[in-house]
């Protein structure tokens, strides 16, 4: 099988807590042809996959390295802070970083956030995953700060999660490699944009053989039309231009509507 007989495809890979599925099924409906691979991977590894070639975009977290790297920013989450739910907290609508000063505030491995200065008291040891800091909170072994997707996907019965003011925030961006914007990439750029199927930036959309069809139609009585217009001049045109109606073809004064000279 030669290259030119490998069909198109297009390979996506998403950071947790992403949900691309609303972009997805515009995929699927637009290009139905061309199959949509989705992997979920950590979100430090997605730059890592597009500059090695593994994937052809990504539903990143940011910061990436926008040297070698293109990246739209797509919207930027609520912080929030997962505690027990029968924990004080919960008797408010919103937490400040100085009301978790006496809690242990778990850090993860692999924490998306961008801390100066973590609240709270630090635990003995990091968690090596955002699931294993969440298994440590419905233990009742401390808290944890999340952008409110992970929250979410981590929701457990036994948890619950308010608003951190004051608190750093996670962004979500679409990213490729700079050096491989291929069609594919703007096709979903357009999707993720909202653009409709005929204004896809960067893509001519191929004309159906039934309009063209239609187009050779239309032609030949568009330039009848014009002949004929041109044909039947109303008596009124220029051939009778100048008359006045039932004067028996007496000119018009010449000298009517002309403005006159102030005295």
């Amino acid at each position: 099988m030669t290259g030119s007989d490998v069909s198109p495809s297009f390979r996506l890979v998403y950071a947790p807590g992403v949900m691309p599925g609303k972009w997805v099924r515009v995929w699927n409906e637009r290009l139905p042809g061309v199959p949509l691979t989705l992997t979920q991977v950590p979100a430090a590894e997605t730059g890592g996959l597009l500059l090695a070639g593994d994937a052809d975009a990504g539903l990143v977290r940011l910061p990436v390295d926008r040297t070698v790297l293109s990246a739209i920013p797509l919207y930027t989450e609520q912080t929030v802070v997962v505690v027990p739910k029968d924990h004080l907290v919960t008797a408010v609508d919103e937490v400040s970083p100085e009301d978790l000063a006496d809690e242990i505030v778990l850090h993860p491995l692999d924490d998306v956030l961008a801390w100066e200065t973590l609240p709270g008291r630090p635990a003995l040891e990091r968690p090596a995953t955002t699931a294993d800091a969440v298994e440590l909170v419905a233990a009742g072994i401390g808290v944890l700060v999340v952008p409110l997707s992970l929250a979410r996907l981590h929701h457990r019965k036994d948890l619950t999660h308010r608003p951190l003011k004051d608190a750093p925030e996670s962004s979500v961006a679409l990213a490729w490699p700079e050096a491989a914007t291929t069609d594919l990439v703007e096709d979903f750029i357009g999707i993720v944009r909202g653009r409709t199927v005929n204004s896809t930036r960067g893509r001519t959309q191929p004309r159906s053989s039934s309009q063209e069809k239609r187009e050779k139609q239309e032609k030949p009585g568009r330039a009848a039309g014009k002949g004929t217009a041109r044909r039947q001049q109303p008596a009124g045109g220029p051939a009778g231009r100048g008359r006045r109606k039932g004067t028996g073809g007496t000119p018009k004064n010449p000298r009517r509507g002309k403005p006159r000279r102030g005295s």
